[in-house]
């Protein structure tokens, strides 16, 4: 049983633009089901520094970072894992007695969600931010070679797509068997009815992958869906790399009945 709230809970949360109730409520179930005195809340900023300082000042245990602060925050840190380094972005910091370190679980999440797919097909990837370098990344490094970065923003693109010998393309153009959008459109909000990719590419596609966590089901993936594809979810993204935050926080290893428990109660109150 998890013991009250007190002077030795520890605590985690979250840093975003637009902060949703999804990863909370995933990290306080599994301190439920586990027993551990965390609680975790998530927060919005518009002073970064300073909120990095506090979760230094005030021993918070770790923190998730979301859009738009994946590669502001690196330079408030102490050091980067290995996994954030190679992709120059961070979505966590785990603090150890005042050390900021920075991770990416995005990276991770990818790979297992791609895992099973033909490392032959062209790829579209849609986004040059940082939730972008971690999909670009993952696909890199499991095999994916024949790729397009989209990006409106030259200079972005055309350094993404370098790094890991993909093209660049302004706008999204045919060809494409998997789409993946990692981008805010489709998102809640003023991005909330701006759909990724056309028509006709989504109907010419086989996959479509879609990063946005809220809500689950975007524009772009229902006409996937609607078109018979093969959808892969932010939701299932964010599943994956709030496991691997919760792991790096607690040191604990939560059962797979705990995780799927945990999903679907978050789920089912966000």
């Amino acid at each position: 049983m998890k013991p009250p709230i007190g002077r030795d809970t520890r605590l985690c949360m979250s840093l975003s633009a637009r902060p949703g109730n999804f990863g909370s409520r995933f990290h306080n179930r599994l301190y439920e089901l586990t027993g551990l005195d965390y609680v975790y809340k998530s927060f919005s900023t518009t002073d970064l520094p300073a909120a990095v300082q506090g979760i230094r000042a005030l021993d918070i245990r770790g923190c998730a970072i979301s859009m738009p602060f994946k590669e502001a925050v690196i330079t408030l840190l102490d050091g980067l894992s290995q996994s954030a380094k190679a992709i120059d972005s961070v979505n966590t910091i785990v603090n150890d007695a005042g050390v900021l370190t920075g991770h990416n679980t995005d990276y991770g999440a990818v790979v297992a969600l791609v895992a099973d797919i033909d490392r032959s097909m062209p790829f579209m990837l849609r986004g040059a931010g940082g939730m972008a370098k971690a999909v670009a990344a993952a696909l890199s490094d499991t095999g994916f070679r024949n790729g397009t970065i989209v990006a409106r923003g030259e200079e972005a693109g055309r350094v993404l797509g370098n790094l890991y010998g993909y093209d660049w393309s302004a706008e999204p153009r045919t060809g494409a068997a998997l789409l993946i959008n990692a981008t805010p459109l489709g998102m809640t909000g003023k991005d909330a009815l701006v759909q990724a990719f056309p028509g006709p590419m989504i109907a010419a596609s086989q996959i479509a992958f879609d990063v946005v966590q809220y809500p689950a089901e975007t524009l772009f993936l229902r006409a996937a869906a609607a078109a018979g594809k093969r959808c892969i979810t932010g939701a299932q993204v964010a599943t994956l790399q709030a496991l691997q935050q919760f792991i790096l926080y607690t040191g604990v290893e939560p059962t797979e009945a705990d995780v799927r428990d945990a999903e679907l109660w978050a789920r089912a109150n966000s």
